[in-house]
């Protein structure tokens, strides 16, 4: 059995695993889901993460990024602004990620400290040394990938920090390298998604052909119950579910979802659960089984619309 002082060391590095779980910013109710308040403080006191104002949680990283942008004369951006914002993203950036302008020198040891992009931003574009909440998203939506691109879009518009119409405003104004990409972003960004991982579940979903996937959309089950699944597709009866262990433990929780996932199959629609792990490392594989549960849907809906069975 490990002793006491052993199992306070190691929840530590695990709190803080949880919040790179959690996309880098994590409120107090979501960290005290695994551990305990004492843990809590004790990773405030050795500095693994930081309290910024009263119930909210940070990683380093975020003060960090602030630190680093000023010594280079440049602004935090892309994720890094997107933490500073408070906002969730998929991937905690291992160094600050910082815009300079062009022209500007940069000496080759400040290069090794973050991840530079030169860039000329109008005034508006920068707000107390971060890039503004919409170029932070443009920003994202332009150079990311797009799983790390929608998880910062949805954020945005979860914080409230903007709305959609402010996104189908910009989107009329986008030009240059990466339009396309942009537009892709700005158009599928929801304010519903719960976080990164579902945001990331959602970008591997939308290169599926045949498959649009739309979040948290309510679904009446007989008897009136309602649910909020995570992700359906309405047309091919589909349902995507995020399944992250740190919100889905206890006796109470399991009997809920096993309730949740037998009456939604017996209502006709067809479930998909997915770990964290699953979605954010092994992205071939849930391609490949959305797509296969698209082409077996779709095979069903032919038949029906013939007057067949699904089974014929």
């Amino acid at each position: 059995m490990p002793s006491r002082l052993a199992r306070q060391i190691d929840a530590v590095p695990a709190l803080v695993d949880h919040m790179v779980r959690l996309g880098g910013v994590a409120t107090r109710r979501e960290l005290l889901h695994i551990a305990s308040r004492t843990d809590l403080a004790r990773a405030l006191a050795d500095g693994s993460i930081h309290r910024p104002r009263r119930g909210r949680y940070v990683l380093p990283q975020v003060e960090q990024s602030r630190r680093v942008a000023h010594e280079l004369s440049g602004v935090v951006a892309l994720r890094s602004a997107a933490l500073t914002y408070g906002w969730k993203v998929r991937t905690v950036p291992e160094r600050p990620e910082v815009i300079v302008p062009r022209g500007r020198k940069v000496r080759d040891e400040s290069r090794e400290r973050a991840t530079l992009r030169r860039a000329a931003l109008e005034p508006h574009e920068v707000e107390r040394g971060v890039t503004s909440p919409l170029r932070t998203v443009v920003d994202c939506a332009r150079h990311l990938p797009l799983d790390e691109a929608l998880s910062v879009a949805d954020s945005a518009l979860r914080s409230g920090l903007l709305r959609s119409t402010d996104l189908t405003l910009a989107a009329a104004r986008i030009q240059g390298a990466g339009r396309m990409r942009v537009l892709r972003v700005l158009v599928q960004a929801h304010r519903k998604a719960a976080n990164p991982f579902e945001s990331s579940l959602r970008a591997i979903a939308l290169d599926v052909p045949g498959l649009a996937v739309i979040p948290q959309v309510g679904i009446r089950l007989a008897g009136g119950a309602r649910v909020v699944p995570d992700l359906v597709d309405v047309t091919l009866g589909l349902v995507l579910e995020a399944d992250s262990h740190e919100f889905h433990t206890g006796r109470a929780r399991l009997t809920s979802d096993c309730w949740r996932y037998d009456e939604l199959v017996v209502e006709g629609w067809r479930v998909l659960r997915f770990t964290w792990e699953q979605v954010m490392l092994q992205q071939a594989w849930v391609r490949s089984v959305l797509e296969r549960a698209v082409a077996l849907l779709t095979r069903r809906t032919h038949k029906l619309h013939r007057g067949l069975s699904p089974q014929a």
